[in-house]
C-alpha cells in the first residue's frame, strides 16, 4: 500500500463533543440569542423600542433558565445563553433609557416650545 491509499488514522470515528457523547444545546439559550438580537435591533430603531424591550425582559428570563439548564449533564448552550442574556440585557436598557430621555423631553416645556418654534419656521419655508 502507498502513503496515499492508507486511511486516515481516525477517519471514520465517532467524534466527541465537549460536553460528551450526544450533548445538545439548550432550546432555551437559542431562544435567547434569537431575542436578544430581535429585540436590540428593534431598540435601535427607537420607533419599536417599547418592543424590543419586551423582546429584551423575554430574552433575560430565556438566557436565566438556559443558563441553569447548561449545569446538567449532556445539555450545552452556556455561551449561547451568555451571548442572548447580555444582548437581551442591552436592548432592555437601551430601550429603557430612551424612554427615560423621551419621556424627560416631552415634560419640558421649553424643549417642546423649541421643537414647536422648529416644526413651524420649516412649515413657514414649505408655504414660501
Amino acid at each position: 500500500m502507498t502513503a496515499s491509499s492508507e486511511p486516515v488514522r481516525g477517519a471514520g470515528a465517532p467524534t466527541r463533543t465537549r460536553g460528551g457523547a450526544g450533548a445538545k444545546t439548550s432550546a432555551a439559550a437559542t431562544f435567547a440569542l434569537v431575542f436578544g438580537v430581535a429585540g436590540l435591533f428593534s431598540v435601535l430603531t427607537a420607533v419599536l423600542a417599547p418592543v424590543g424591550v419586551v423582546l429584551g425582559i423575554i430574552g433575560v428570563i430565556l438566557g436565566i433558565v438556559a443558563l441553569r439548564m447548561s449545569r446538567r449533564p449532556g445539555v450545552t448552550g452556556r455561551g449561547v445563553a451568555i451571548g442572548g442574556l447580555v444582548l437581551s440585557a442591552l436592548a432592555v436598557l437601551i430601550g429603557l433609557a430612551l424612554g427615560a430621555g423621551l419621556t424627560t423631553v416631552i415634560n419640558n416645556e421649553a424643549a417642546v416650545d423649541r421643537l414647536q418654534q422648529q416644526v413651524d419656521d420649516l412649515r413657514d419655508r414649505l408655504d414660501e
